[in-house]
């Protein structure tokens, strides 16, 4: 009997207490529900409100976007720019490459020149030093006076008497004979030595005659000599060489005073 009590009373607390629970449970749950309705609400309201301005906004933006879909340019015109940029890239190439073969031939003949005036006055230095070998024999030469060295007219006579016959001692030559033989070797070695020069394109000159020139001549004195130019070579101390179209040694010469000066 007891227990029946005790187990009735244990039903109807736990009743009521569930009954309380689920009360509160529902009583929070409607609230919940309560204000996330607002919330969306506020929510809701403000996407309204500001869709009118975004609407105007695209709205605003359309003609714009339609002017772009307009101008946009078509796949050709896109291709055709591209292709006359690279026209453009092509011309300065080509005229950058003219400009490099221009120099290129430019360095060529250049080369050449030098390689030719570098073999053709290679013994300029040589050559200057043979021609005081060369004044030195016109000296010897220019020593011996010319009626010794010329032949005798008696030698072509022809009454007169003929050579001894030959022995085998040889016949004494005269002094004049040793030193025509002399002269004849002498300007023979010039002569050849000349020669020489003038296959490597030294050639002398003699500017007697001329009017001075300072790129020619070397003054070494003036004389005043009536009936004659000013400025006009008389005399020539040293012959003049050329190698080529350059001056190799000026002439030495003397030159006509200006006496009106």
């Amino acid at each position: 009997m007891f227990n029946a009590q005790a187990a009735s009373i244990f039903r109807s607390a736990t009743g009521a207490l569930s009954s309380r629970t689920l009360a509160r449970t529902s009583a929070a749950v409607a609230g919940r529900r309560a204000a996330f309705g607002v919330r969306s609400r506020h929510y809701s309201d403000k996407s309204q409100s500001a869709d009118p301005s975004k609407k105007a906004d695209a709205e605003e933006n359309d003609p714009e976007e339609n002017e772009k879909d307009e101008v946009e340019v078509s796949p050709e015109t896109t291709l055709l720019h591209k292709l006359k940029a690279e026209e453009a890239k092509v011309a300065d190439c080509m005229g950058r490459l003219r400009y490099l073969q221009a120099d290129y031939l430019n360095l060529q003949r250049n080369a050449a020149r030098e390689k030719e005036q570098a073999r053709d006055f290679a013994i300029t230095k040589f050559a200057k030093d043979l021609l005081e070998t060369v004044d030195v024999l016109s000296l010897a030469l220019k020593s011996i006076p010319k009626e010794l060295v010329a032949p005798s007219p008696d030698s072509s006579d022809a009454s007169s008497p003929p050579p001894p016959p030959p022995s085998d001692t040889p016949a004494e030559k005269s002094p004049e004979t040793y030193l025509r033989e002399l002269h004849e070797g002498v300007e023979a070695t010039q002569r050849l030595l000349l020669h020489t020069l003038f296959k490597h394109h030294v050639k002398p000159y003699d500017p007697v005659g001329e009017k001075f020139d300072p790129n020619l001549h070397e003054a070494l004195y003036q004389v005043p000599m009536p009936g004659k130019e000013p400025g006009t070579v008389f005399d020539c101390q040293k012959t003049g060489y050329t190698i080529k179209d350059r001056v190799l040694r000026a002439a030495q010469v003397g030159v006509v005073q200006d006496t009106k000066s």
